[in-house]
């Protein structure tokens, strides 16, 4: 999966708030709300990005038997993924 620009952009600048944040100077009030609201963004976008992961996952013991948790295969169902 790639990182599409914005969600590149946005750790790039929670990267440069932190690296400002252990300088001397430190961050400004507003600073540190873009950081926190970044943070956020970041954080949800990631979330997402896992539970899609997740959702389309099969898992197979060592003798090939699917053992996928039902939990998954009732998400995989409601979505079309799966026909079982």
């Amino acid at each position: 999966m790639t990182e599409t620009e914005h969600m590149l952009a946005v750790r790039t600048r929670i990267n440069e708030l932190a690296a400002k944040a252990k300088t001397t100077d430190g961050l400004t009030a507003d600073e540190e709300t873009e950081r926190a609201a970044l943070r956020q963004e970041f954080l949800a976008n990631f979330k997402k990005a896992f539970r899609s992961q997740v959702e389309m996952l099969q898992v197979f013991d060592d003798n090939g038997n699917e053992v996928t948790p039902d939990k998954v295969k009732e998400v995989q169902r409601e979505k079309g993924i799966r026909e079982d």
